[in-house]
């Protein structure tokens, strides 16, 4: 008996955004379960914050992805509590969701004087490199408007023990490609 092609293997519709979040935890729905709550926008925010404080760590980084495009002012303080968590990639994602402004929807964005000195913390001290480089990437455009952004890329890129970080910091010292654009 053939399948039907055009049904979805995994139809999340008559799930609540809750359910939505806890699938996020199972890796074959996790894709789906993204897709339905970046679908539900700002309405999905109340259980996309939950899931900032689920246990699995997968979870925590599809919320913070949700939280990149539907900033939700409430979520700030467990966003900025998972820039210090204990996985790697919940830290690089969660100060991606604070400091990124190119993905954001709408108007709720972070303060820079809130945001930066996390960012900076991450960059210059964060045992992970892929967590450095996060954070090299997302202060970068603040060089120009931040003295302490601009010092810390400046030390990660002369040095960064890890090439690819030095690399991305080196986009935004003084010189570097991205930093020339943002002066024009």
């Amino acid at each position: 008996m053939a399948r039907d092609l055009a049904r979805p293997v995994v139809d999340l519709s008559g799930n609540t955004l809750a359910e939505a979040v806890e699938m996020l935890a199972i890796p074959h729905r996790r894709k789906v379960a993204l897709r339905k709550l970046m679908a539900a926008g700002r309405a999905g925010t109340p259980a996309v914050r939950a899931g900032l404080k689920h246990a699995d760590p997968e979870v925590r980084i599809a919320c913070c992805q949700v939280l990149d495009h539907f900033m939700d002012e409430q979520a700030l303080p467990e966003l900025a509590a998972n820039v210090s968590h204990w996985h790697p990639g919940v830290r690089a994602w969660s100060i991606h969701a604070l400091a990124c402004d190119r993905c954001k929807e709408g108007t709720c964005r972070p303060g820079e004087d809130d945001v930066i000195p996390m960012v900076v913390e991450a960059l210059l001290h964060d045992d992970d490199r892929n967590v450095r480089q996060q954070a090299a990437g997302m202060l970068g455009p603040s060089v120009l408007r931040s003295e302490a952004a601009r010092a810390a890329v400046q030390r990660a890129h002369q040095h960064d023990p890890h090439p690819a970080v030095r690399k991305v910091a080196g986009w935004w010292v003084p010189g570097g490609p991205r930093f020339r654009k943002l002066r024009t």
